[in-house]
């Protein structure tokens, strides 16, 4: 058992921290098994912690202060970033039922909830893009690449750059192991994604190779070239995944923004209709490609490759980047 003392104690006998104690209580939870969905729902209760340290947050520290009011506010919260664009109607979704799960986790019950994140976000995730992407122009990209260098973001725009050529992940991006990467490169001719993914999907058991092109190439020499020293990835040696998060993420966005790009997830989006359109010779749907036009085949064998890349387990999943099945 992770109990560190007695149930009735600070954060339910999970200890004196609410960043350690909801993954331990979920850990119980699972038995110690399911390892990618702890790690899934960790990840967005550390997400809650932060607001809650924030100066928006409540300031606590104790799940035992967690109440229906707290996590109204939360959601409140949430509401917000997605209405300026800052995060994913899904993403806001998954924050709130994960921190439903990890207080249930903790409490041993299910008294203190969100009763329904989509009623309280007062939005409905349609799984389905609706918009196009924006960050598809690779002209715009280099503006935003040459704007973040302008303010002195050059890590921020490695991010961009390699988001767009491979399709990563923000954390992906932040944490790639770049020599290793380059290497790959340069003798394969492919590279595999394997550092910040999510769910525990690393190794050998979830290899993820992704075809190399002069965009790829230019990405990782401009990422290796502004990797602080000492470094394998963008993060250096005295500073935290969240800090750089904090100190360069944040400001950055103001600058997306400013360029018209909602967020670095975006490009993930870019990227995935760039390699449909590759492989099927025809547009995204969502970028007007006609349903009547594309075998079936070939768009479902499409989208399991995107799936494939882009580190999804799902194909339908792909819906939300490049629009609808043909």
């Amino acid at each position: 058992m992770a109990l560190v003392g007695r149930r009735d104690g600070r954060n339910f006998g999970y200890g004196r921290q609410l960043s350690y104690a909801g993954p331990q209580a979920l850990k119980d939870m699972f038995g110690g098994g399911h390892y990618g969905t702890v790690k899934a729902h960790s990840d967005r209760w550390q997400a809650f912690v932060r607001w809650c340290r924030s100066d928006q947050g409540p300031g606590i520290n104790d799940a035992r202060q967690i109440d229906r009011k707290v996590l109204a506010d939360y959601a409140a919260y949430l509401r917000d970033l997605v209405g300026h664009g800052d995060l994913a109607v899904s993403t806001a979704q998954n924050r709130l039922s994960s921190v439903n799960r990890t207080m249930a986790a903790l409490r041993g019950d299910q008294c203190v909830k969100v009763p329904s994140p989509s009623k309280a976000l007062g939005m409905q995730r349609t799984g389905v893009r609706q918009s196009v992407p924006q960050g598809q122009d690779r002209e715009q990209v280099q503006q935003i690449a040459h704007a973040l260098c302008f303010h002195h973001e050059q890590r921020a725009a490695a991010i961009v750059l390699l988001a767009r050529a491979t399709g990563m992940r923000l954390r992906e991006a932040i944490l790639a192991d770049l020599p290793r990467l380059s290497r790959e490169a340069n003798d394969l001719g492919r590279i595999n994604i394997q550092d910040g993914t999510k769910g525990g999907r690393a190794g050998a058991s979830a290899p993820r190779w992704t075809a190399v092109d002069g965009h790829v190439r230019d990405a990782l020499e401009f990422a290796r070239h502004f990797s602080p020293a000492g470094s394998r990835n963008l993060i250096a040696p005295h500073e935290s995944y969240l800090s750089l998060l904090q100190q360069i993420i944040r400001p950055a966005r103001d600058i997306l923004h400013a360029h018209n790009l909602k967020g670095f997830h975006e490009l993930r989006a870019a990227y995935a209709c760039e390699r449909y359109e590759q492989i099927t010779h025809h547009r995204a749907p969502i970028n007007g490609g006609l349903r009547r036009e594309i075998d079936k085949t070939l768009d479902r064998e499409a989208r399991r490759q995107i799936s494939y890349e882009l580190g999804h387990g799902r194909i339908d999943v792909i819906a939300a980047y490049i629009g609808g099945r043909a």
